[in-house]
């Protein structure tokens, strides 16, 4: 191989190529055809071609498996998206129906409330009432019990001063007269 590329180097050097007849190795152009296409069957007795072939269909299976795989995973991913999307409309499509369901429970307990507000108020109310006449009627009778204690004092009181030592034994017969004619 050594040999075959000095005889080449030789082969193309300037000192022998010449002006002349082009099939001549004094001709520079066709010592220059002569090495490429020796070059070139070097090449391919050497199986290059056959090599860089393998590797560019290797390359381009390569490269086609790869395509193969995006699109694998581009349908895979247009398939989750999908998926995702049509999660996203139930989550939403749930999130307002649990609004909506909040809502009217809120709209309920406000009405109960409200409602339970009315009845608390009557009950207070009426108690309130209540205790106002209780408190009237308790005022009433203890006007009424002083009218007639003080009544009664001012009738003792009186009949003290009109009543002689007679006049009180014979009420006292005659109190203890209808205390028998009751008690029988």
């Amino acid at each position: 191989m050594k040999k075959l590329a000095v005889l080449f180097s030789l082969a193309a050097s300037p000192a022998l190529a010449a002006s002349g007849p082009f099939f001549s190795l004094q001709n520079t152009n066709f010592v220059v055809l002569v090495a490429f296409v020796l070059f070139v069957g070097f090449l391919i007795y050497m199986g290059v071609p056959k090599t860089l072939v393998g590797l560019l269909d290797k390359r381009a299976a390569t490269i086609k498996a790869e395509l193969d795989e995006a699109r694998a995973l581009r349908e895979e991913a247009k398939t989750v998206l999908a998926s995702y999307e049509r999660k996203q409309k139930e989550v939403a499509e749930q999130t307002d129906r649990i609004i909506a369901s909040a809502k009217e429970e809120a709209m309920a307990a406000a009405a109960q409330a409200k409602a339970d507000l009315k009845t608390a108020i009557a009950r207070r109310l009426q108690a309130a009432e209540e205790q106002i006449a209780s408190a009237e009627a308790a005022a009433v009778r203890q006007v009424r019990e002083r009218a007639v204690s003080v009544a009664i004092s001012a009738a003792g009181d009186l009949l003290a001063k009109q009543m002689t030592a007679e006049a009180a034994k014979g009420s006292i017969d005659e109190a203890i007269a209808q205390v028998e004619a009751r008690l029988h």
